[in-house]
């Protein structure tokens, strides 16, 4: 199947999210089938996140020697034959051993697809970074929506993830056997991988901007549903919109946010966004009712949508060690955190009620607008008003 090179990646970023999403989607169902309370639901997560820190932290000169096919053959095709295995899991131990194997292989597969997106972006000459990241976002928007109309049917957690596996499984078989590596950026003489991905005080700042985005993102994409359920009581429909919207405003934000960091610089498009994510999480605190925790779902999921793609662009960009180490370290603080979300909120909610736990998100965003220095305040159109 003909296609550019980066419609493969877009593919890719989008089946990660489909079959992630569908198992996030069914978290109240899950969480029902286990038995388990907030806290225990948020600590048998917790083995994704354990899994993704190791794998961010060690695997990059393993990828680097299978290059970018077979590391994403292995790692997106591995996750989703594990996550069909989850409703079939008899107890919470069974199911955070699947998840930490699940989250090993998200760890390899988040640094192979932004290093593969950076490969091409120097050979294409433009940035398609957000707009792979929100393919990543639509992901998520189709298998929300879908979800809440399955669950709203009275459709078993069984059935549903074994149907969107199975049919997400066979198109990541094709995409990926199409599939070209791009022209690896030469390294200086010398130059060698370090085989940990440590972040350097440079690359710090970076860290956390990204690790602020993932905390916002974790928290609206693995608790909303619960969140809805247990505040308001809503029908499994209405529960679900809070991803379903989530969702939508960040693909929304990402597809259409390129043309505005050309024009205006990462820096300045990070500090509306953060702000507009601050305001969302507010508004899901204090929320009277359920038309406005979904209206600040929807400001988080806007709000939170290029901020992470553009710390991924300067990491990549930075001159210090290779590309794939710099992604790799900031890739391994801001999805430790978006993997750690549901422990802590869920720790957080079971202790003082889950709408307390969406406070945990404002010191992290105050930080970030700090930090936002880190990021380029250059825009296309002032680079070339200066070469004109």
């Amino acid at each position: 199947m003909p296609m550019p090179p980066q419609f493969r990646v877009y593919f890719a970023f989008f089946l990660f999210a489909m079959s992630t999403g569908a198992l996030f989607a069914r978290m109240p169902d899950l969480q029902a089938s286990l038995g388990l309370n907030k806290a225990e639901l948020g600590l048998t997560l917790i083995g994704m996140a354990i899994g993704t820190l190791i794998s961010l932290t060690a695997s990059s000169p393993l990828l680097v020697r299978l290059g970018t096919k077979v590391s994403l053959a292995i790692s997106l095709l591995g996750i989703v034959a594990l996550l069909s295995l989850i409703p079939l899991m008899p107890n919470a131990r069974a199911v955070f051993c699947t998840l930490f194997c699940i989250g090993l292989l998200a760890g390899a597969l988040e640094i192979t697809l932004n290093v593969e997106i950076g490969r091409i972006e120097a050979q294409i000459g433009f940035g398609i970074m957000n707009r792979a990241h929100g393919c990543w976002s639509l992901g998520f928007f189709v298998t929300a929506i879908t979800a809440s109309v399955i669950r709203q049917a009275g459709i078993s957690m069984q059935l549903h993830l074994h149907l969107v596996l199975g049919l997400v499984f066979v198109i990541a078989a094709i995409i990926i056997a199409g599939m070209k590596n791009a022209p690896v950026t030469a390294m200086a003489d010398g130059e060698k991988a370090p085989h940990f991905a440590l972040p350097t005080l440079g690359l710090l700042p970076l860290c956390l901007i990204g690790t602020s985005a993932f905390l916002i993102e974790g928290a609206g994409i693995d608790w909303s549903a619960i969140y809805m359920d247990d505040v308001f009581d809503v029908s499994p429909l209405v529960s679900g919109s809070g991803l379903t919207l989530f969702a939508f405003f960040m693909a929304l934000a990402r597809l259409l946010v390129d043309p505005i960091v050309d024009r205006y610089g990462p820096r300045r498009v990070a500090l509306v966004l953060l702000a507009t994510a601050a305001l969302g999480i507010a508004m899901v605190w204090l929320a009277p009712n359920a038309t406005v925790a979904l209206a600040g779902f929807a400001l988080m999921g806007g709000g939170c949508s290029a901020v992470y793609p553009m710390a991924v662009t300067a990491a990549a960009q930075r001159s210090d060690r290779p590309a794939v180490v710099n992604v790799a370290a900031l890739g391994q603080m801001a999805f430790v955190v978006f993997f750690l979300a549901p422990p802590l909120l869920g720790f957080v909610a079971e202790a003082w009620g889950i709408r307390n736990a969406y406070l945990v998100c404002l010191p992290l965003i105050l930080g970030s607008i700090f930090a936002s220095r880190a990021l380029s305040a250059t825009t296309t159109v002032g680079r070339e008003a200066v070469v004109a």
